[in-house]
């Protein structure tokens, strides 16, 4: 999987975790199997959710199955749809694919927002507005959001103080507040007094992904049509985020690669773009010796970065049954013990005000008050127009275009007009 493909599914996943998880216990005559179909290990059954929700409701037995890779699991999941056979009774879909389920496949599904006990004002709007058809599809809402990828800016405590830069983690954010070419300033401000030949940030890349992510128009317009080329949100990401390139504060490391994994274990760079889900990450790679070293703030701007839904195919056995559980699952309540128990952030932002998510703290990270954070940064995320070949846009630009910037040396401008063949090449197929 390239880096952007990554960088946007965000689903989080434990790297210690087996992906291909086996049905939960259960057991006795008579009972109701669901089936629920998902990509690698998404977390619902290694929270307990599973086995909590049949201990409730003793008639129901739930199966899951799991495919340990997206791009393996999503063909199969259009094929099923296109016949209507071979469908789990729940299917998890993930960020990137939900625009062309909702376009193209929501008359197959059920409406989730006419499900008793479903409250879409206990969601994220834009997150809610990702799972729901467009009004020439009949406007139902299909998918019920599972988790999110809310943004902090991750930094090195140890590295920010060698720089003569503020170590806590509000005057940090001080530092860029509202402005994304104020974390460009405070590279050039670090640069000009680390030393070591510690980087500012990771990538480029990552950078341009996180200035993206906030953006309400990307790369198609509200009308469905390709506008990336025109339009200047993403021209303006991909030339600010050249900038850490050409002005030498970039690692120059492509995310999601053993070097990467490198660069956080020998400290190589000060920061990160990182979504909540990256936490886990970091500590895994950066290891022991990064424990208290590593903090997060505010990222200058709300910025998403991940996520996943459920759908119920109206073709399974039990669509009404499994719509009960989908509601359940993706209610603030489960959302939040997903939270604690596997980091996943939730989408519905009623699950803020619970004790899991509103007190949460992460220790390796200083005691950062990650709740607080991130819940901020999720309600600030304005409604995003999502394309169904946003990860094919996405993916070129990173790793055609800015990768040529920032390890080839290429210009910002020979960078943007190879990531432009590539992408029209791509969307022609």
């Amino acid at each position: 999987m390239g880096a952007a493909a990554l960088l946007l599914g965000g689903c989080a996943q434990d790297p210690d975790s087996d992906p291909k998880a086996g049905p939960s216990p259960a057991g006795g005559k008579g009972q109701t199997t669901l089936t629920v179909g998902v990509f690698g290990a998404f977390g619902l059954q290694e929270a307990g959710l599973y086995d909590e929700y049949m201990a409730q409701n003793p008639g129901i037995r739930i199966e899951q199955t799991s495919i340990e890779r997206n791009e393996n699991y999503y063909p199969q999941l259009l094929t099923h749809l296109g016949t209507g056979s071979g469908l789990a009774d729940i299917q998890a879909v993930e960020v990137n694919n939900i625009a062309e389920i909702t376009a193209t496949q929501a008359d197959k599904l059920v409406d989730l927002g006419k499900v008793p006990g479903v409250d879409k004002a206990a969601y994220l709007p834009w997150k809610w507005a990702q799972g729901t058809a467009p009004a020439t599809k009949g406007g139902a809402t299909v998918g019920l959001g599972t988790d999110i990828g809310p943004q902090g800016i991750c930094y090195r405590k140890d590295l920010f103080e060698a720089a003569g830069l503020p170590t806590d983690r509000e005057a940090v954010g001080a530092l860029w507040a509202g402005d994304w070419n104020k974390y460009l300033e405070t590279g050039k401000a670090y640069k000009a007094k680390a030393g070591g030949g510690k980087a500012f940030v990771d990538s480029a890349s990552g950078v341009m992904a996180a200035v993206t992510g906030g953006s309400a128009q990307r790369f198609y317009d509200d009308q469905g049509k390709v506008v990336y080329k025109t339009n200047p949100a993403v021209r303006g990401a991909f030339d600010l985020a050249a900038s850490f390139a050409t002005e030498g504060l970039s690692a120059k490391l492509q995310q999601f690669t053993p070097g990467w994994d490198q660069g956080f274990a020998n400290g190589a760079f000060a920061t990160v773009s990182c979504p909540a889900w990256m936490l886990g990450y970091i500590q895994d790679k950066a290891g022991p010796s990064g424990k208290d070293k590593w903090d997060v703030a505010q990222a200058p701007k709300p910025s998403n970065w991940g996520g996943s839904f459920l759908v119920v195919p109206k073709a399974g056995k039990n669509a009404e049954a499994a719509a009960k559980l989908a509601a359940w699952l993706t209610a603030p309540e489960q959302q939040a013990k997903l939270f604690e128990k596997r980091g996943s952030f939730p989408s519905a932002s009623a699950a803020y005000k619970l004790p899991a998510v509103s007190g949460a703290k992460h220790a390796y990270f200083g005691g950062a008050p990650i709740g607080e954070i991130f819940s901020k940064a999720a309600q600030g995320v304005p409604v995003t127009v999502v394309g169904p070949k946003d990860l094919v846009i996405a993916q070129n630009l990173a790793d055609i275009g800015m990768l040529q910037v920032d390890q080839k040396g290429r210009s910002p401008q020979e960078g943007w007009d190879a990531a432009v063949k590539a992408i029209d090449n791509a969307l022609d197929q």
